[in-house]
């Protein structure tokens, strides 16, 4: 085995994902003498085969991959209500192919005017959780409706009336509760059962969602009707804009129609480095992740991690990890906001020094350590990654937050809102329900946009495109390193998906890991080295990746394991084996 893999590929661990790798199948083009121009095809892999499915059913209609996003995302806006949804957010990596245009759409939630700091804090003077992460306080302005359209409108082929298509299908006819849904809506159901448009949805049969039941959401499908018809005006005004500002209201929140109306998503540049070869394009703020992760590699870049031992190679992956966090904490927030020292944040210069401070030997103790544990987190959130027979590349994260966001369903509309308000720092120097501090930088205003820990990336080598992200709150951007790492040391797009991961993220002073990722000689020769490891924590994540190597012509993707409704396909399909 490769040494580089060594940190994160048991014995064990291996034999299970040579067993779990069946749910990609490559498409394998003839051997090419030199790199391909363009794929063989189009790769898709989403966190809902269902949601995988529909944007197939775009590539087959002719359209491309922006169109196949649209349709991936509205699909699991239906099917994860648990994750993401029209009442969410997300970002928008996408590479035109034509010219060679790399952009980022933001369509982070924004603050309303109503939230300040004051409105989130209790008569002690201490940060409300209750209203902070559940119902209409804790929702953000919606953004993702808006991308669907701006992304539809300005790089697709199709209309939104096929791009919608299937989703408005599935929320009318309904699809099986599967056992993620179910175990969510336990551990949320009292905060959902508080409100009147939530039960009519989940509790329509009059019990709550169990495995194997079929959940059909008509209102949600009228919803994506008025939208593929009327385009964000569909979700911003008329009936179901009113909707949404009378249920806000209802439950004593205060939207105003101006500024759901004029929510807009932002069109930014993305964040550019190289590693080792490759080219990494990547999120900017308000996404905190690029930046990290662009601290991260090119800290890590001044050493060979495959030449050495185990617990050495974690040490120093793990320091790089601490040092990018304290960094994400301090100074990031939304650009149209705060002022950033972006360019020294992400010089390799900046990273030079950093790695400078790293004990080879010596965990550096993290500064004002809060005592807390970090929360588990479920997969919340969602990602899909997409190429097409073009070039055409996206990698798309959404989310609605924590499970179920907001827990309350706007009554006729179907829409889940979200409870993004969380990650702000609605007190600074109070960690959220992720454990992530925030200072000013991303202290709550109106109109702002949170910051977030969503990474969608796509990196390039002169063999190899791939296109990676994941959910897990502050955990996204250690498993998209983790995963670039693994594709660096050669793994295929299944078996980074199945990467075991670990994590450290400033404060609290805790290198987390899944079962079995770091050996027990290395948790002994981490905390010997004076770190603190927790290396037994339930699994985390649900990544999802495609790649194309331009050599060989072969597509494939990869679903993460930890997802067992999740799914990567190819198209076109290879042919059989003899």
């Amino acid at each position: 085995m490769h040494k580089a893999l060594r940190p994160v590929l048991t014995a064990g661990f291996l034999v299970g994902l040579l067993a779990g790798c069946a749910a990609t199948t490559p498409a394998r083009a003839e051997a090419p003498t030199a790199a391909a121009p363009t794929p063989p095809g189009a790769a898709i892999a989403s966190a809902h085969s269902l949601a995988t499915e529909a944007g197939m059913e775009m590539i087959r209609a002719g359209g491309n991959a922006f169109d196949a996003a649209v349709a991936v995302s509205s699909t699991l806006s239906v099917v994860e209500p648990i994750s993401s949804g029209l009442g969410g957010g997300g970002f928008f990596l996408l590479h035109d192919a034509a010219s060679g245009r790399d952009v980022f759409v933001d369509a982070r939630e924004t603050a309303p005017a109503s939230a300040t700091p004051a409105a989130f804090l209790d008569e002690d003077g201490e940060l409300d959780r209750d209203r902070a992460t559940n119902g209409p306080w804790s929702a953000g302005i919606p953004g993702l409706p808006a991308a669907l359209v701006h992304v539809a409108r300005e790089y697709g082929e199709l209309p939104l009336s096929t791009t919608l298509a299937p989703a408005i299908r599935i929320a009318r006819e309904g699809f099986p509760v599967y056992e993620r849904l179910e175990r969510g809506y336990a551990r949320r159901s009292q905060v959902m059962e508080r409100y009147r448009g939530t039960r009519e949805v989940f509790l329509a049969d009059g019990d709550p969602p169990q495995v194997g039941e079929v959940l059909r959401q008509p209102d949600l499908a009228r919803t994506l009707e008025l939208m593929a018809r009327d385009g964000a005006d569909g979700f911003y005004r008329g009936e179901v804009g009113q909707a949404l500002l009378a249920s806000v209201a209802e439950e004593g929140g205060r939207w105003t129609a101006g500024e759901l109306a004029g929510y807009e998503v932002r069109e930014r540049e993305p964040i550019e480095f190289e590693y080792r070869g490759w080219h990494v394009v990547t999120a900017p703020p308000p996404s905190s992740g690029g930046v990290a992760l662009a601290q991260m590699l090119q800290i890590l870049s001044g050493w060979d991690l495959a030449a050495m031992e185990e617990p050495d190679r974690i040490h120093l992956v793990v320091e790089a990890m601490r040092r990018a966090y304290r960094d994400r904490t301090i100074y990031l927030g939304d650009p149209d906001f705060v002022d950033m020292p972006l360019a020294l944040l992400t010089d390799p210069a900046y990273a030079a020094g950093l790695r400078a401070t790293i004990h080879p030997d010596r965990a550096t103790p993290s500064d004002l350590l809060s005592g807390q544990p970090v929360p588990l987190e479920d997969d919340e959130t969602t990602h899909f990654s997409i190429i097409d027979g073009d070039g055409n590349r996206v990698s798309a994260t959404q989310t609605v937050n924590l499970l179920y966001g907001s827990g309350l369903v706007a009554p006729g509309t179907g829409v889940l809102l979200n409870n993004e308000m969380d990650d702000f720092a609605l007190k600074p120097g109070t960690p959220n329900a992720f454990g992530v501090m925030g200072f000013e930088a991303n202290a709550v205003e109106p109109g702002k946009r949170m910051l977030s820990s969503m990474t969608p990336s796509i990196i390039e080598s002169d063999d190899k495109v791939a296109i990676l992200g994941a959910p897990g709150g502050s955990r996204i951007i250690t498993e998209v390193l983790v995963g670039i790492l693994g594709y660096d040391a050669g793994l295929d797009a299944q078996q980074v998906a199945a990467l075991p991961r670990y994590h450290h993220q400033w404060m609290p002073d805790v290198v987390s890991a899944e079962p079995d990722a770091l050996s027990p000689g290395t948790v002994k020769a981490l905390e010997a080295m004076g770190h603190t490891v927790n290396a037994g924590e339930d699994t985390w994540g649900n990544l999802q990746t495609v790649a194309w190597d331009k050599r060989t012509g072969e597509l494939s993707g990869g679903t993460d394991p930890r997802n067992p409704v999740g799914k990567a396909d190819v198209l076109p399909e290879p042919a059989s084996s003899p």
